[in-house]
């Protein structure tokens, strides 16, 4: 019976072994699986499938601190985060944003950059300010408003005047009589009161001073009325929020927070698979606003401009959601903590600051 103990003791030991030294011996020859999706100028993709960038250059300096070896596998956002959901990658680099309900699938580092989600719109030119301008409803019920005062004014003062006053009736038919009247009529209330003594009759002179009164404040309503709606039509200035975007045709990136918060506010919007596609839609008028994380967009627009695109296109300075960017990690990852430590300890380094300047302090 003892024999027989120690012997099974000794397969067991044997075997608990043997199983360290295999698992031991996979881990190390397994890299960690590291995926990645374009996303400048966090991640840039070479002509040679090679990989750089803001999140490239961190990740890189991380691994090097734990010693790991990894690959890079590309993806587009929703496969990424898909196949961080399913395991079949470790983490995930590029600009990903720490988003609760992220957090319900994945586990994130600690964040490594802070931006906002802005709105990208296209500047517009002389013309279109103009036929804005002319096509603006507020304009042509303006211009309604005075045509029917200038005709009740100038009826007014016809029925008063027409038979005794020959100086602002000189016309010899109704129709052009009438046409004095309605030219009376419309300079009285665009350049204000006329002197009372042209008017013949006393009811005439009254009514002269009282409707020139009223005319000048009909004057400087109208002006700022003008000035209010008409400068709202230049451009797209008029955009300064997210429910402005209601009432035009919008643009977002596929599986982004930025295409999550345009349908939590119920704004209808296109979606397109990468920021490229984005941008070109912008610049080619299929939509006429985009939204997209602050950075990036300043970032690619600003590159686009050194050759010639993207001249025309301006991101608005007003900001919407908060983004903080992590690297995305599967559950329960054994190497969380270890990229965590690694993480604090670059971001705080005089390195990490420089290789920040060296991205941004142009863009």
């Amino acid at each position: 019976m003892h024999k027989y103990f120690k012997s099974t003791l000794r397969y067991g030991v044997t075997s608990i072994v043997s199983l360290f030294l295999f698992f031991s011996t996979f881990a190390s020859s397994s890299p960690l699986k590291v995926g990645v999706y374009p996303c400048p100028p966090f991640v840039i993709s070479s002509m040679e499938s090679q990989w750089n960038g803001l999140s490239v250059e961190l990740w890189e300096q991380i691994a090097k601190e734990m010693d790991v070896e990894y690959t890079i596998e590309n993806h587009r956002l929703d496969e990424l985060l898909n196949a961080i959901e399913t395991e079949q990658i470790d983490i995930g680099v590029s600009c990903i944003s720490i988003t609760p309900e992220r957090e319900l699938f994945a586990d994130f580092s600690h964040s490594f950059y802070e931006t906002h989600l802005a709105i990208a719109v296209k500047k517009q030119g002389y013309l279109h300010t103009l036929h804005a301008i002319f096509l603006n409803p507020a304009l042509w019920l303006i211009i309604g408003v005075i045509v029917f005062i200038s005709g009740v004014i100038g009826a007014f003062f016809y029925v008063l005047e027409h038979g005794e006053n020959e100086k602002l009736y000189s016309m010899k038919s109704r129709t052009g009589r009438w046409l004095e009247s309605f030219i009376l009529g419309l300079l009285f209330i665009t350049r204000g009161p006329f002197n009372y003594f042209e008017f013949k009759s006393l009811t005439g002179r009254i009514a002269t001073v009282f409707i020139g009164v009223l005319s000048m404040l009909f004057i400087a309503s109208i002006t700022a009325v003008l000035a209010s709606k008409l400068t709202l039509s230049q451009g797209s200035s008029h955009i300064k929020g997210v429910n402005d975007l209601a009432d035009v045709e919008v643009g977002a990136k596929v599986a982004t927070t930025s295409s999550l918060m345009l349908t939590s506010f119920g704004i209808r919007h296109k979606s397109y698979v990468d920021m490229p596609r984005l941008l070109a839609a912008l610049e080619d008028g299929e939509v006429e606003a985009i939204v997209a994380d602050d950075v990036v967009l300043k970032y690619m627009i600003g590159n686009g401009r050194i050759s010639g695109q993207f001249d025309d296109l301006e991101v608005l300075p007003y900001q919407l959601e908060k983004q903080n960017y992590g690297f995305i990690i599967t559950e329960n990852n054994a190497y969380e903590e270890e990229i965590n430590r690694a993480l604090l300890k670059i971001r705080e380094s005089r390195k990490w600051r420089k290789i920040l300047v060296d991205y941004f302090a142009d863009k």
